[in-house]
């Protein structure tokens, strides 16, 4: 495989690849145009096949499901770690639509011109498929890097509602998007904001358990949008560069552990063993410390119970937002018992700081690129030329 190192990850650099691409991009297309079941189909019938009929169909995605019925297209979420919690059912339609809706099913009508995001995670998917104009309102700008965003919030165009629990509804009444996209299983205040009498629409893409499919959530955004073939071939571009990074590791014979989190109050917070995290890493060739453990989500650790079991790990991995020269002596300064871990005493930690890096609104929608800088980690040998975008090894 020829592949040329760029600072935004890795590119196939020859003309076949670049053929191979193209093919593949007319393969979906036919695919999406002229092999469908036939509920999807009729719809595309209905619809000429354009870009805002293109079929979107989940394949890592957990929490979402997608099903075309005459002249709408159903939508139905769900939360990917609890199969039990509530679930949400949307149809869209367009604005001339005067059939019916099925029971439990609210009518959306598309494609949305604006939207309120609640998370970075959600505004990445605008962003991805270069649409920032959409995003009217956003509840935070720390840690903003993007410029048309920030351009946005100068001029008006987009605005601050507050925080979760503490949101100004005049102003999101004021600005009146066609949706606003929600984490409901999050602490929050959303019940503030029912009575504001526009759709909540939630986007669980931060309770997916693989990378990809935390990633695949740009489809329905693409779907609500009308970006749904663009949506389709962002993701297609992300998988294939993913699965090709990830073939490039499994089967190495050294997989060298790793464990992350940090000290806070007292308890060292890290992820579960089934978290999309912990798949990143055995993705890239890398054993979890955790790897046995059930947990999807965060979980809260004692000290001693993280030395019995990432003492002598080979890495660890921190994400803040430090300000200023982050190295060991900071490590060692902040809790001298850092100085204990071989990744500590070896310089093995791996460091993202979220002041200098788009780490939340763009790393969702960008896992082969961190797949690339943990590979570059593990496995210099098989990528030797990589620049890390989000994650590097601290030096000093």
């Amino acid at each position: 495989m020829n592949i040329t190192s760029t600072k935004y990850g890795w590119i196939t650099s020859t003309a076949k690849s670049l053929l191979r691409c193209m093919a593949i991009a007319c393969a979906i297309t036919f695919a999406a145009c002229g092999h469908n079941t036939s509920k999807e189909s009729a719809y595309q019938a209905n619809n000429n096949c354009d870009s805002s009929s293109t079929v979107i169909q989940p394949t890592y995605a957990q929490g979402f499901r997608v099903n075309y019925k005459d002249n709408m297209v159903l939508l139905d979420i769900n939360d990917p770690e609890n199969k039990e919690a509530e679930k949400f059912h949307f149809a869209l339609t367009s604005k001339e639509y005067d059939g019916n809706i099925p029971d439990g099913y609210t009518r959306i009508n598309v494609p949305i011109k604006s939207a309120i995001c609640m998370t970075s995670l959600q505004l990445s998917n605008f962003l991805k498929l270069g649409i920032p104009e959409m995003v009217v309102g956003i509840t935070s700008t720390r840690h903003l890097h993007n410029e048309q965003i920030n351009t946005q919030l100068k001029n008006g165009s987009t605005h601050k509602i507050g925080i979760e629990g503490n949101f100004d509804n005049e102003v999101i009444m004021a600005i009146n998007p066609d949706v606003i996209f929600i984490s409901p299983f999050k602490r929050g205040g959303y019940d503030a904001i029912r009575n504001v009498d526009i759709p909540l629409i939630p986007h669980l893409g931060y309770k997916e358990l693989t990378p990809l499919g935390q990633a695949e959530w740009i489809k329905v955004i693409g779907l609500l949008t009308g970006k749904a073939a663009e949506a389709n071939n962002e993701f297609a571009g992300i998988e294939k560069r993913y699965n090709d990074l990830k073939a490039l590791v499994d089967t190495v014979s050294y997989r060298p552990k790793v464990f992350s989190g940090e000290m806070r109050g007292g308890n060292w917070y890290a992820v579960g063993g089934k978290s999309f995290l912990a798949q990143l890493f055995r993705d890239a060739g890398g054993d979890y410390f955790l790897k046995d453990n059930n947990e999807s989500g965060g979980v809260t650790l004692d000290y001693e119970t993280i030395y019995t079991n990432a003492a002598h790990a080979d890495y660890w991995r921190i994400v803040n937002s430090y300000d200023g020269d982050y190295g060991y002596n900071v490590l060692k300064d902040q809790d001298n018992r850092y100085t204990d871990f071989d990744a500590w005493k070896h310089n093995g930690v791996i460091y993202c700081n979220m002041k200098e890096v788009p780490f939340y609104e763009s790393m969702p929608v960008e896992p082969e690129i961190v797949l690339s800088d943990f590979i570059h980690v593990f496995h210099r040998d098989i990528l030797p030329d990589h620049k890390p975008r989000y994650y590097h090894l601290l030096e000093k």
